[in-house]
């Protein structure tokens, strides 16, 4: 059996993944959202839920809140209840994509009510940020045209700036704004913030405290993603990951379920960049089960960051460079395919025991009765997820 090296088990000591907390709650696709038995009723109930996904891997100490699908009276009270379960609150997410106002744009909006109605928005989100002591502001745009002619594209990125701007200088001590980019959807001909490049060049625009959100399933298919890691990695604008898996567009599908080796590729360039366990590198996951149980696919999807990471970090990075220094094709590949194919899954199994955490987690989870309880004592939950 594949052994572990104390230092890569020390590295992987230190793995933390946020979750999302939508993730939690219904979702679907465009043509429906589906409900299931147990889905939270509120936001302590979403805690609650990320918390056992905590609790059996070790890998997902915090959590991401969604404004206005997380809002509660005392957000207070909502930090005290995670600290109470041992995770604690993380990126807060701005939400101007379900308002009747903002059909033609937010931020970039020609209306300058409807844009100051975003600003604001995104203010209130950093007085959230306040309350629960979260960091990261992450921002996503659903904003674009659809036709050639519909709309003044160059007008739309010097308001995104300006908007931006105002943003920015509300943020107070180490509080950042992360702008996530996607290449389309729900706007067909152009999107405002489609690529790492435009997104790097708004933010770059802002301050030391503005960063790339890199989403893995927000790219066209053959886009080499952890090309864009390494390049990003190296500007040092890479400030938080959504990772999620995709066959045909912004699936948001299990961690790795599509492409594992694509996940192994860019966490090989995460660890090489420096950004493995960086604190200013924030690992998170923005996934919707549509149709699997909600917690399972969330350890499911921790579980595969985690094993790819053990991988990536088997590398014999001595032999690589030497390989790579030969022009030695064959042998620098080799390299990469030999610590691709080892299965670390054993290994990982003994160490969790090790740790006092379940060698098989999803096994736990399943034992552990918790699934059937709030199935049993929730009633009615709809709390909201993508598409509800």
């Amino acid at each position: 059996m594949t052994t572990l090296s104390p230092e890569i088990q020390s590295t992987l000591a230190q793995q933390g993944i946020e979750l999302p907390s939508w993730a939690f709650g219904n979702s679907g696709t465009r043509f429906r959202v589906w409900t299931t038995e147990g889905t939270p009723r509120d936001a302590f109930e979403k805690i609650a839920d990320a918390a056992e996904v905590n609790r059996v891997t070790g890998l997902a100490p915090s959590v991401a809140l969604h404004i206005p699908w997380d809002k509660v009276d005392d957000f207070g009270a909502l930090r005290r209840h995670a600290e109470d379960l041992g995770v604690v609150l993380g990126t807060i997410n701005s939400n101007t994509f379900q308002d009747e106002d903002y059909k033609f744009g937010a931020l970039t909006h020609e209306s300058d009510r409807i844009r100051q109605k975003a600003i604001d928005h995104h203010i209130e989100c950093i007085d959230v940020m306040d309350a629960t002591g979260s960091r990261d502001l992450k921002i996503w745009l659903a904003e674009g045209s659809n036709y050639p002619g519909q709309t003044d594209m160059r007008a739309r990125q010097d308001r995104l700036n300006d908007s931006l701007r105002q943003i920015y200088a509300r943020l107070t001590g180490e509080q950042r704004l992360v702008l996530e980019y996607k290449f389309f959807e729900p706007s067909f001909y152009h999107t405002d913030v489609p690529d790492w490049g435009t997104s790097y060049a708004q933010v770059a625009t802002l301050g030391d405290r503005a960063m790339v959100c890199l989403d893995t399933g927000h790219h066209a298919p053959g886009t080499n993603i952890e090309f864009i890691v390494m390049q990003l990695l190296r500007l040092g604008k890479l400030g938080s990951f959504d990772f999620n898996s995709r066959f045909y567009a912004d699936d948001d599908l299990i961690v790795g379920a599509a492409d594992p080796f694509q996940l192994f590729r860019i966490l090989v360039e995460v660890i090489r960049g420096g950004g493995l366990n960086n604190p200013d590198v924030a690992f998170m996951l923005d996934q919707c089960h549509n149709i699997e149980a909600k917690i399972p696919g969330q350890i499911r999807s921790v579980l595969n960051v985690q094993e790819m990471t053990a991988r990536a970090l088997l590398i014999d990075h001595a032999a690589l460079a030497a390989a790579q220094s030969a022009n030695d094709v064959l042998g620098a590949q080799a390299v990469f395919m030999d610590a691709f194919y080892t299965d670390v899954r054993p290994a990982l199994a003994e160490w969790r025991e090790s740790r006092g955490l379940p060698a098989d987690p999803m096994a736990a989870y399943a034992a552990s009765g918790y699934q059937q309880k709030i199935e049993a004592d929730r009633v009615g939950g709809t709390q909201a997820g993508w598409g509800a």
